[in-house]
This record gives C-alpha cells, structure tokens and sequence, in this order.
C-alpha cells in the first residue's frame, strides 16, 4: 500500500482504509455529490414532474370515466375524481398535445430521476435510521416517493412500450400510484419546509459544502479544486463539513434551487450528501449536469417523433410507433392493434356486416351501402394514444354521429350520450362511451373511408367512430352496434 510522508515529521503514514458498509459517510467517495448539484436537479424534477403529473391527470380526464362504467377503470377512485370534467372537443389536437408532453416530458426526466436518487443515496442509507417522529415521517414519506416515482416510470415505459406486463389493469395501477407519488411529495414537502426556509434565512446554502478557491487544509496546503458550482471537483477535506470559506460557491437560483431541493423530497445537509473523503474529481458538476443532459436529449429525439411526426418520426427508434410509418397509400398511417389481434374476422365485416342504431325510435339496422348513400362529411383528425403516439390530421370521411342520433329518435332538444360498440372480442375498449357534447360536434364521424379510400382492414373497415381530441381506445373501430340514450 502507498504511504505518504508526513511534511514536518518525515514519517511515512499508511492512508486510513476506506469504511467497506454503506453506511458510512466515507463509504460514498465521488466528490460530485453535493447541495449544489442535488439542487439543480431537484428544480428540474420540482416542476417537469408536476407537468407530468397534471397531463396525466388530463390524461385520465380525457376518457370520460365519470360517464359510464364502461370508460371508468377504477370505479373505486373516490375524492380522488374530484377534479374530472367534460372533456371538450377543441382544439382537436387537444389530447395530442397533453398526452406527447405527458409521455415525451416523463421520458425525459428518466436520467435526471436516475442522477437525482444517485446524488442523494448517502443519505438513504444514514444511521440511525429513525431519530424522531418527525425524522421517522420524513422516512417514511421519502420511501412512498421514491418507490411511487420508480414505480410510475416503470409502469409508464413498459406501457409506452406496448409491454403489459403487470399484475393488472395498466389504467388503476398508474392513477393510484400516482396519487401515492403526489401525497407522499407533499407530505415530504411540508415535513421539509421548514428546514429549508432556515437555510433561506440563514443564507447557508452559500456556503455549506462549498470548496472555494484557496481553501486551506490542516496541513497548510491550499485547495486548487473549484467552486461547488461545479468548475471543478477535487479531494476537499471540506467538502461536507460546511467549513470552507470561499465565496464563490453560491447556488443557481439561490432561494428557488434550496426549495426545489427541499420539495422534491430529497433535500439535506452538505454533510450527509458530500463525502468527507472524496476521491479525486474527474468530472466537473457542471459536466455530470451535462451528461444527465445528454441522456434526457437522446431520449426526446429517439421518441419524440412518434408525438409529432414529420422528419423526427424516423428519429424515433426507441418508440413502437416511430421509425417510419408503417405502410404506403392512404392507409399507410400508424396502427394501434390489428383486427387479427383483437380477434375480428374477415367475415364479420364482410356484405353480411349491419350496424345497429338503437334509440328512442327503436332500432335500426344499416349496411354500409345504406351508410354510404347517407349524406357524407369530411373531418381532418389524427389519432392519438395513451402511449404518447399520433397521427398527423387525417382526411376522414363518413356519417356524422349526429345525423346518426337523429335517425335514432332524437329530432329535436339537446343530443344524447352514446355507446359504441365494436365487434371485436379482446381489449379493454371493446365498448366505449361519448358524451354528448362529443356526438353533437360536426367532425364527430362514423367514417367509411379516409385519405380518399375505403378504410383498411386494420383502420377499422367497415365503418369506425372519429371523434376530435378524444383518446384513440374512444375512436372504436370494426363498429358494431351504437346506442344513443342517457348514459349518466
């Protein structure tokens, strides 16, 4: 083992063996850890995770689960549907949008999670474990918000990756475990504010575990390492104990990254994130923040096209529906699930195919010629996903819904709710439910064709619904039967 002369002594000494159990300060030695690059992160995810967040309670608002059991996948919410509204119809790029930020931003904010409960493990390992009741709901609210947020990102890839791999409906799983994500960041959050609004007053960010130009070690030497900024990073022997004096350690946004910090539940001390015995830097903080940078960038460009199409859809290697559309000619645009896979058959939409109107008229059986002799409308829409994929506007064709609900009885006063039907046997949307407000709207169709051609197979022939800014699981395809009434 290398040993080191003492400077006035000229005895040789043996270096301290490094402590082999996580739970020792020393045990943890990348001088990169620190308040300042915690708290950078911490601002990141404050508020991308919010954004997350609130898109997927749109998300879940989109599906009108409030209008019937047939779009509701968790009838026990509760207070917890408090928030849901109608969903409207305008713009018709309305769940395109929140669903890509949903998806695209969550994807994103994969390394940035990943650095984040990185920077902070030391303290996750600290003894003893429980110091108060107060220190023990700390814990607590800090274990449900780092097991919530690995568990919303786990289940949200492997959806977005069509892996359903889960002990049940993806749809409940990811609603309640984000609502333990959010009670536990609030409950962590207000458990921490007060220890941040001290530091805020105390200015004690500035300097705890700092390594300012020049400062001084017990042996007379000087520091050359850099700022906590992240200039540089070095073996400071005060790097957590908060008693360096430069002053240029002064954190990014000062009171807003303490609190950033502080509300993502995994604000401490200097001391307990800096090691007492770094080893030596190799990266700057500014350049770790540079590579957690580049992850999230590679993720956006590798995904974000199958959200917004164009150039960037062949960019989107890392998504199921990017890479390229799927086929030529009008019907060459992305598909969710084939009618092989849901188990339609050839023959079912064949000449023998009626669809079933049913209202206050009784009902009314129809053919697709008969449909086709009823006046037709045109409607450009895209089709968007709960997995963060889209279409570009597509040219639909076909019978609006209303005219449909006319022929059913409802001549006159306000249009009614519909249920919709399809013929296929597996899926969690072989019935799904619209509002009122969603029959009543001009581009809602019953398409027949779209981009100037019969609809394929696989879109959804013989006839599909098409409604602007609904979720694509509500744009039910191989069309069965509808029946227009009082859903609520």
């Amino acid at each position: 083992m290398r040993t080191t002369p003492h400077r006035r002594t000229g005895i040789r000494l043996r270096p301290p063996a490094h402590p082999v159990l996580p739970t020792s300060p020393g045990f943890w030695r990348s001088p990169l850890r620190g308040p300042w690059f915690t708290s950078v992160l911490g601002l990141v995810l404050l508020f991308g995770l919010l954004v997350v967040f609130v898109t997927g309670l749109l998300s879940y608002a989109a599906y009108n689960p409030s209008l019937s059991p047939v779009n509701d996948k968790t009838p026990d919410k509760g207070v917890l549907g408090f928030y849901l509204f109608d969903w409207p119809t305008d713009p018709h790029w309305l769940y395109r949008l929140t669903q890509g930020v949903h998806v695209t931003l969550g994807l994103a904010l994969i390394p940035v999670v990943l650095a984040k409960l990185w920077s902070v493990v030391p303290r996750l390992w600290s003894l003893p474990p429980v110091r108060s009741l107060a220190h023990g709901a700390e814990r607590l609210s800090l274990l449900l918000l780092v097991g919530g947020v690995l568990f919303q990102f786990a289940t949200g890839v492997l959806n977005i990756q069509l892996d359903y791999l889960f002990p049940g409906s993806f749809y409940p799983l990811h609603f309640y475990g984000a609502w333990v994500f959010f009670a536990a960041f609030a409950l962590h959050a207000a458990l921490r504010f007060p220890q941040a609004l001290r530091t805020l007053r105390s200015g004690e960010l500035r300097t705890r575990g700092t390594r300012g130009k020049g400062d001084t070690h017990h042996d007379g030497e000087h520091d050359e390492d850099e700022d906590e900024d992240g200039s540089r990073t070095g073996a400071s022997t005060h790097a957590g104990t908060g008693t360096g004096t430069g002053t240029h350690g002064t954190a990014p946004h000062g009171a807003h990254a303490e609190l950033a910090a502080s509300a993502t539940g995994l604000a401490s001390t200097g001391a307990e994130l800096a090691s007492p015995d770094p080893a030596p830097g190799t990266l700057t903080r500014r350049g770790a923040l540079g590579v957690v940078g580049a992850g999230s960038a590679l993720l956006v460009v590798t995904t974000v096209g199958q959200s917004i199409g164009g150039p960037l859809r062949e960019t989107a290697l890392f998504a199921p529906h990017g890479g390229g559309e799927p086929g030529g000619g009008p019907g060459g645009f992305q598909i969710n699930k084939t009618m092989a896979a849901v188990g339609v058959r050839v023959q079912q939409t064949g000449e023998a195919w009626r669809l079933a109107v049913e209202g206050r008229a009784g009902t009314v059986r129809l053919s697709r010629t008969d449909l086709l002799a009823m006046r037709q409308y045109g409607a450009a829409l895209p089709i968007a996903c709960v997995e963060g994929w889209s279409t570009p506007d597509q040219d639909w064709r076909g019978v609006r819904l209303r005219d449909l609900a006319r022929l059913a009885g409802y001549r006159d006063g306000p249009l009614p709710d519909l249920l919709v039907e399809s013929l296929q046997t597996r899926g969690a949307f072989r019935r799904a439910a619209l509002r009122a407000n969603q029959v009543a709207d001009p581009r809602s169709l019953l398409a027949l064709a779209v981009n100037g051609a019969p609809l394929t197979p696989d879109h959804g022939f013989p006839a599909r619904v098409i409604v602007p800014a609904a979720p694509g699981v509500l744009n039910t395809k191989w069309v069965a039967r509808l029946t227009f009434g009082d859903l609520t």
